[in-house]
């Protein structure tokens, strides 16, 4: 079973892939296209050139797990080349793209972890309460 939690990260590759390529070849690309550990826990999403199929590549401690996923109708959502940075999901985004939803309209920026310390937490509790 694959869960997600807050710090899973979905790299999407804005690179077609050929989807007969496994286990070796998506690790190789994860590294070198994504720039990014294969073996760090998050899950890396490759579609072929025509967006009726993917492969997703995840490492759970054991091993390496490939989901693939075929459209039976319909496309998965365009993913831009030209966007500069990485194209990175969020575990609700990633669910939502893999039903298939039009994602022409998503912001480019999901919103950024808010990070606090218990001390930050603290501080703010005793202003309140005073």
């Amino acid at each position: 079973m694959i869960s997600f939690n807050r710090r899973t990260k979905i790299f999407v590759s804005k690179e077609p892939t050929d989807m007969r390529a496994s286990y070796d070849t998506l690790f190789a690309q994860a590294k070198g296209v994504l720039n990014q550990d294969p073996f760090s826990g998050h899950l890396f999403v490759f579609i072929n050139a025509r967006k009726t199929s993917i492969k997703c590549l995840f490492y759970d401690g054991t091993g390496f797990v490939i989901i693939a996923k075929r459209m039976e109708r319909g496309l998965f959502s365009r993913i831009n080349p030209m966007y500069r940075g990485e194209i990175i999901l969020t575990a609700a985004e990633f669910g939502l793209f893999f039903e298939g939803a039009d994602f022409e309209k998503r912001f480019i920026d999901s919103p950024k972890e808010v990070k606090k310390s218990s001390f930050s937490v603290e501080k703010e509790l005793k202003s309140i309460s005073v």
